[in-house]
């Protein structure tokens, strides 16, 4: 296989404090997973390999059996800390209470 014939792949996974990205050419027909084990950041990352894997491509989720495209960005997905519904309540009920001091 030329090397023109691989697929580019980038795997990302984000901190509060840093990101890492692996950039890597793999041959047509790997799959999400492959792509995420061969970048090593699950072992330099031990908190992200001891939960299920979820990853997306460009912010979708997608499968773990998903069959990569050149071009795409791999992120490797960190359980959320907050409910976005519940901050954005919590946002809204103190906007409203700054609202009312203000009168």
């Amino acid at each position: 296989m030329e090397k023109s014939e691989l697929l580019r792949i980038r795997v990302i996974y984000a901190l509060a404090d840093r990101q890492e990205s692996v950039d890597l050419q793999l041959p047509p027909g790997t799959s999400l997973t492959e792509a995420v084990e061969r970048s090593g950041l699950l072992q330099k990352f031990p908190e992200a390999a001891a939960r299920p894997l979820e990853c997306a491509i460009f912010g979708r989720a997608v499968p773990l059996t998903y069959e990569l495209r050149d071009g795409d960005r791999i992120e490797i997905l960190r359980p959320l800390l907050v409910d976005p519904k519940q901050s954005r309540r919590a946002a809204a009920e103190r906007s409203r209470a700054e609202a009312q001091r203000r009168r």
